[in-house]
């Protein structure tokens, strides 16, 4: 009788810590699902290492970070001929104002070379031609939005969604929780949710990852119509640049240029992976 008590007894914790084990597996199961139908959050995402390395599949070798001491050099926009009725067939809340637009030739060629998907592009190039009319001492190139774009949500097509043809990505891409850990800086809730979905921490949100915040104040629409949209590129590529061009910076000059960035991303590996980036798609549309 004794043996088989302290038989029952030595089961017992065991059996305790698998009852425990399971419960745990199946409540953090649950957990990540809801997570994952609610926000889809960029939890699993990481930006490059920022040491070159053969790239993956549909993006672009970058030169070694210690090549490179300063921004690349401005890169032109075929500007799309202005089109007589601009009103025909446009969907007012998501094409660009005439004379923003650069060519479809252009869009082609460029794309097929830097590796960045032509609606993408086509939202860079857009805002540097319509802030070089608006803002030309800045010297915005759209390499440089190019480079955010991609690290921040690899021209928003993040999680297997993209960039349809109005300029909208067809899977919202929202952050992680900024909540003081995964070394982000903790921002409580500044909207109520309307752009993140989160009434407790504000989220970085759509293919530029503009926090709510920042947003607010700089975000702006491309076609002069309609409420911005941090979701759609047209509008989060022109409030990124001119976030950029903020305090009278010149982006041709590398103190300012690198300035600007750490306004984006207080981090000198993102510094440093952005200025890759944009150093790689310059020289393939050379």
């Amino acid at each position: 009788m004794g043996r088989g008590t302290r038989g029952r007894r030595n089961r017992g914790p065991l059996v305790a810590v698998c009852v425990t084990l399971a419960l745990c597996l199946a409540l953090t199961g649950g957990v990540l699902f809801a997570v994952d139908r609610i926000s889809r959050t960029l939890s699993d995402w990481s930006p490059p290492s920022g040491q070159a390395a053969a790239p993956p599949d549909g993006t672009i070798e970058t030169p070694p970070h210690d090549q490179l001491s300063g921004p690349p050099a401005p890169a032109e926009v075929n500007r799309a001929e202005a089109d007589p009725d601009p009103s025909a067939g446009a969907d007012e809340q998501h094409t660009p104002v005439s004379g923003q637009r650069p060519a479809d030739e252009w869009l082609e060629q460029v794309s097929e070379a830097t590796t960045i998907p032509a609606r993408a592009l086509e939202g860079y190039a857009g805002a540097q031609l319509a802030l070089a009319e608006e803002l030309p001492a800045c010297n915005l190139s759209w390499p440089t939005l190019a480079g955010i774009g991609f690290v921040e949500s690899r021209h928003g097509t993040y999680a297997g969604g993209e960039i349809g043809p109005d300029g909208v990505t067809t899977v919202n891409i929202i952050g992680i929780p900024l909540d003081g850990t995964n070394n982000t800086r903790a921002i409580p809730d500044t909207d109520g949710g309307a752009l993140d979905g989160d009434t407790t921490w504000d989220r970085a949100v759509g293919p530029m990852q503009f926090i709510p915040g920042t947003w607010e104040r700089w975000g702006v629409s491309a076609s002069g119509t309609g409420d911005p949209d941090p979701h759609q590129i047209d509008d989060a590529a022109l409030s990124a640049g001119r976030y950029l061009c903020g305090a009278g910076r010149d982006l041709g000059t590398a103190q300012d240029w690198e300035a600007a960035i750490l306004e984006y991303n207080r981090s000198s590996e993102y510094v440093a992976d952005v200025l890759a980036y944009a150093h790689a798609y310059a020289d393939a549309s050379a």
